[in-house]
């Protein structure tokens, strides 16, 4: 790696002060699970990096509300798988982290990180956003917004933030009657990357599915909607045909990419299949 300078700053403020919006060469670190690999192998070459692990408040940790279940950006992962707030709450994110890699990075990789750095082949994006999850970000002079994760990701490692943002928090709606579920499909090993991940949650009442939110990640440029396939299932009792008319139309809408985990074509069968059995374990999942 090329030297750098390392700054340490001990508020949030001081580090978007810190973070040179007109200069890429300055980068915020975190965990730097992702961040460092690229510097090991030279496709990132810092000037400066402006670390994140003194920064308190918000940032850190996990609470909960009447209304959503509050996850600071710079809370590690594994945190998060054993947290009983989240497994009671939305335990599809804890069933998931199982899967995420290994325990040597769910200690260090962050909440935050795992979103900023766009990655399609992340496991939590599509799971945050089959939750309806959203970010808070704040930017210079204190300014924030709050996007949805579908917002946040824009492209192949591609993000919304603008220069000098960071994200502050994940916000995940508290609903009660929510079924979900998650298929991490790979070529390799069960902790490896994912040729195809899929997220489904469903609010049902009986047999009818009242509303779907589902979203695939990995064989796609970025973790992404899928919303003809919410809407042949809102207000539909799932029967093997409607199952396979929502593989035919995930196929249609998703936009699949090759790369060394598989073919376009292979991964949309991939995606024909798991997402048909990804429905069937949300429907028989805990409420």
């Amino acid at each position: 790696m090329t030297p750098f300078e390392l700054v340490e700053p001990a508020s949030v403020e001081e580090a978007i002060a810190q973070i040179d919006a007109d200069d890429s060469t300055v980068r915020p670190i975190a965990g730097g699970t992702a961040l460092m690999l690229m510097m090991k192998a030279g496709v990132y070459r810092p000037r400066k990096l402006v670390s994140l692990r003194k920064l308190g408040g918000e940032m850190r940790g996990i609470t909960v509300s009447r209304r959503e279940l509050r996850i600071g950006a710079l809370t590690p992962l594994a945190m998060v798988e054993q947290s009983p707030e989240v497994a009671r709450h939305a335990p599809v994110i804890p069933r998931m982290m199982k899967r995420l890699s290994n325990i040597r990075v769910r200690n260090v990789a962050t909440v935050g990180g795992a979103l900023a750095h766009g990655d399609p082949h992340m496991d939590l994006p599509p799971v945050a956003i089959a939750l309806g999850a959203r970010v808070r970000v704040v930017g210079a002079k204190g300014n924030s917004r709050t996007l949805a994760v579908e917002d946040l990701l824009t492209g192949y490692y591609e993000t919304a933030l603008r220069p000098g943002e960071l994200i502050t928090s994940l916000e995940i709606p508290v609903e009660e009657g929510r079924r979900s579920a998650y298929a991490k499909v790979t070529t390799g090993s069960s902790d490896d990357w994912p040729a195809l991940g899929i997220a489904v949650s469903l609010h049902c009442e009986g047999d009818v599915v009242v509303s779907a939110r589902v979203a695939v990640g990995a064989a796609t440029a970025k973790a992404t909607r899928l919303n003809a396939v919410e809407q042949l299932l809102a207000g539909a009792v799932v029967d093997d045909g409607l199952l396979a008319a929502a593989g035919d139309a995930a196929v249609e809408e998703a936009e699949i990419l090759d790369d060394l985990r598989g073919s376009a074509a292979y991964k949309r069968e991939l995606l024909r299949i798991h997402l048909r059995r990804t429905i069937r374990a949300a429907l028989g999942a805990q409420a």
